[in-house]
């Protein structure tokens, strides 16, 4: 089995509406490590966020982690937590730690916050999160 064969999905959980929490990682071929959140990313899996980027990181040791946001609905303050948590961790490993795919919406939060450099958004994308979020 290679490393492109590697990769587990968290348990789901449930925000007792029927949203589920499904986190998956995966190790690609490329040696790169992805957390891919979906749904809704707040106080009721935002630990199981930061574990499974922990987890990535004692797994597989990858020179990056991507977290991809594409398919995540909403993040609270929590969420945003645990994606500080687990840049400490990834970054404690001496790996490369990298936001891809946050929404229009939660992009302006990561660039209002100053987090867009810590996560690796680039610059560009900063700029336009910002003159959309002032309306200038």
């Amino acid at each position: 089995m290679d490393g492109a064969d590697v990769g587990y999905v968290v348990a789901d959980t449930t925000d007792g509406v029927g949203m589920e929490h499904p986190i998956r990682s995966e190790l690609g071929e490329d040696g790169i490590a992805l957390v891919t959140l979906y749904g809704e990313i707040d106080f009721s899996n935002a630990d199981d966020v930061a574990q499974a980027v922990r987890d990535a990181v004692d797994d597989w040791a990858p020179p990056e982690i991507r977290i991809d946001l594409a398919e995540a609905t909403f993040i609270d303050s929590t969420g945003l937590g645990a994606l500080i948590e687990g840049y400490r961790a990834v970054t404690q490993a001496e790996s490369r730690f990298v936001v891809t795919n946050p929404s229009p919406s939660f992009r302006r939060v990561l660039s209002v916050t100053g987090l867009c450099e810590l996560f690796g958004i680039p610059e560009e994308e900063q700029s336009a999160d910002l003159s959309q979020a002032t309306g200038a």
